[in-house]
């Protein structure tokens, strides 16, 4: 069964038996994102995987960052030939010294850097307009937006989102340090399971890579 919001704030009340008046919608919501964030940073899944692309302009170094990027995973341009090139990721001293180095000022573009929290700077500044592609793991939607809300977690992984819930639920209760850890013994089980889906599993291909086999363990003498 998948979980909406109002599915989960049950839940986490009668595992804490602990009714609305102590948590009320507004702290649990502010639990729930905690915990959806703890995830989160813990492993990625392939629901955040995002690409967004937009136009380099000649003259124009600076590449506006999407307001949703969690992590970049590569920056790829394109030509008006159709050719691709993937750029490489540099730090701003080093562009500082390539845009001071004579006859590299323009050109099509090789690498790119972090510039501040909205911007990229590319290097060389492109001589002419190029289309770039971000591939990126993006900000997750919540389940908190509304009661009737579900999310890729809560749809396919609930037990994830449910323990992970409790541990920050039974931290704002000041609960039995015996419960926070059984929960956070839970949660570290579930996230186990859930990055080998998603960061093993999901990411194999059984004709390139063969089918996963469990060796068999030798019988005792």
């Amino acid at each position: 069964m998948s979980y909406t919001y109002s599915n989960l704030k049950t839940d986490i009340r009668n595992y804490t038996e602990v009714d609305s008046s102590v948590l009320s919608d507004s702290i649990l919501t502010t639990i729930v994102k905690n915990a959806e964030n703890r995830i989160y940073r813990d492993a990625d899944s392939d629901d955040n995987r995002f690409y967004a692309t937009s136009n380099l302009q000649s003259g124009n170094r600076y590449v506006t960052i999407p307001s949703d990027l969690r992590i970049i995973r590569y920056a790829q341009l394109t030509d008006s030939s159709g050719n691709q090139v993937y750029l490489e990721k540099r730090d701003t001293s080093f562009m500082a010294e390539y845009y001071n180095t004579p006859g590299t000022q323009s050109g099509f573009p090789k690498y790119y850097a972090n510039w501040d929290a909205n911007y990229w700077v590319v290097a060389p500044t492109p001589d002419d307009t190029y289309l770039i592609t971000l591939a990126y793991i993006k900000q997750p939607d919540s389940i908190t937006a509304s009661d009737a809300s579900t999310t890729y977690i809560s749809n396919k992984y609930q037990d994830l989102l449910l323990y992970a819930s409790l541990v920050e639920a039974y931290g704002y209760l000041k609960g039995p340090a015996d419960m926070i850890q059984y929960y956070e013994q839970s949660y570290q089980r579930a996230l186990q399971t859930y990055a080998v889906e998603q960061q093993g599993r999901r990411r194999r291909d059984e004709y390139e890579d063969g089918v996963i086999r469990t060796p068999l363990k030798s019988p005792s003498p």
